[in-house]
């Protein structure tokens, strides 16, 4: 069987309308791949930063994954929360990214997204919070009822991954 290390962190996210943000994060991968360690879903912390935009916090991904097919290749899917000061959480944005496909160190950019709602949701969220949601997270990185959705446009996360691959020639993948 060929196997996949992924190692690397999620360091921050910016562009993001409000700060103190934290991040909840999975990665999902096709039915011929079997994680053999690691934790495939998880949460940072909050992040509130003093100066600037960007929300940093570097926490460590590290996965080890083997598979007999290429097809179904791990994505990492984010959501990112923003905390307010009462402690309530809304949602601030979606975003999905395949992992790397070649091995080495990698910088990726996750651009993330929220649904709108009706312009009766869009002004309760205005004066309220909160906001609509998906009911299903799948929909983030499956596609399948992604384009009827309307949303607009949210920050960027950034990943630093390290990709480790073995015995991936067996299946015609030169790395």
């Amino acid at each position: 069987m060929a196997e996949l290390h992924i190692i690397g962190q999620i360091v921050g996210a910016s562009g993001f309308p409000q700060n103190s943000l934290f991040c909840k994060w999975g990665v999902h991968a096709g039915g011929a791949w079997r994680l053999l360690s690691g934790l495939k879903e998880g949460q940072t912390q909050v992040d509130n930063p003093q100066i600037g935009e960007t929300a940093y916090w570097s926490h460590p991904i590290d996965l080890h994954y083997a598979t007999k097919g290429l097809q179904g290749w791990p994505k990492i899917h984010l959501q990112v929360w923003h905390q307010d000061s009462f402690g309530r959480c809304q949602l601030h944005g979606y975003g999905y990214c395949h992992v790397p496909s070649s091995p080495g160190h990698h910088r990726v950019n996750c651009v993330t997204w929220r649904p709108l709602g009706t312009w009766q949701e869009q002004l309760a969220h205005t004066f309220v919070g909160g906001g609509p949601q998906l009911r299903s997270p799948d929909t983030i990185y499956s596609g399948a009822d992604r384009y009827r959705l309307h949303t607009e446009a949210m920050g960027t996360v950034e990943l630093e991954l390290g990709i480790i691959m073995s015995r991936f020639d067996k299946f015609g993948v030169e790395s």
